[in-house]
């Protein structure tokens, strides 16, 4: 109401001045005078039927926003869907921001972490918007792009070879003080490691780790005998 009465003096200041500054231009007739004012009549009328119509609007949008649920409202409705509460979905996310880290950092075994990732596939919550891409496809991507390399490889022994040189080369360990890998790994083969003969295969299988670490530490310690002086 207030707006309304304000709207309507200033219509009026409006139309008071409007006809005194035509006056003002030119002396008016009577006719000139009413065909003026039922100019301004008009206009009125036309901006008091679109003040209605924008009060018809506000009202309207009022009506729709507090018939709206809240955001949280909506998600748990959504949550209800796939018969999850927010802590579920919550401890799903958190699952899978772990299995992704897994992935990308190709953290062995990738058996296990195929199963992981089929285990979230089956469950209902991967279906929400925020997880199905990358659940059922990204990550899927990325396992399958991971290559495998292979546990061990097959090595056959030529003439002049010996355990130290194989263990040197750098298709193998790179690392001659590692020798006692492939001994450990052939002992059906090999009776005495200082003794290896052409044509026989040996497994070389890969170090882990500790492996590597250990035999790359008696490198960097090693230190070779002065060599011996002949007396005079």
């Amino acid at each position: 109401m207030k707006f309304n009465k304000i709207l309507v003096v200033l219509f009026g200041l409006f139309l008071i001045n409007s006809v005194t500054l035509f006056a003002q231009r030119k002396e008016m007739t009577q006719e000139e005078w009413q065909s003026e004012m039922n100019r301004l009549t008009e206009r009125k009328a036309t901006l008091v039927a679109e003040l209605n119509t924008l009060k018809s609007d506000v009202a309207s949008l009022k009506k729709t926003k507090d018939a709206m649920q809240t955001f949280d409202a909506c998600m748990d409705e959504l949550y209800a869907l796939v018969g999850a509460t927010k802590a579920d979905v919550d401890n799903f996310r958190k699952q899978l921001n772990v299995l992704s880290g897994k992935i990308d950092g190709q953290e062995a075994p990738k058996a296990d972490r195929q199963a992981e990732l089929d285990a979230m596939k089956k469950n209902k919550i991967s279906a929400l918007p925020e997880f199905f891409n990358k659940v059922h496809d990204q990550l899927q991507r990325k396992l399958d792009a991971w290559v495998v390399a292979p546990t061990e490889i097959a090595y056959t022994v030529v003439k002049g070879d010996h355990l130290w040189g194989i263990a040197k080369k750098a298709e193998h360990y790179n690392n001659p003080f590692a020798w006692p890998n492939i001994y450990k790994a052939n002992r059906d083969q090999i009776k005495n490691p200082d003794l290896i003969y052409p044509k026989q295969t040996f497994k070389i299988p890969n170090l882990t780790e500790e492996e590597k670490s250990q035999y790359d530490k008696i490198r960097r310690n090693y230190k070779p005998a002065p060599p011996t002086q002949t007396a005079n």
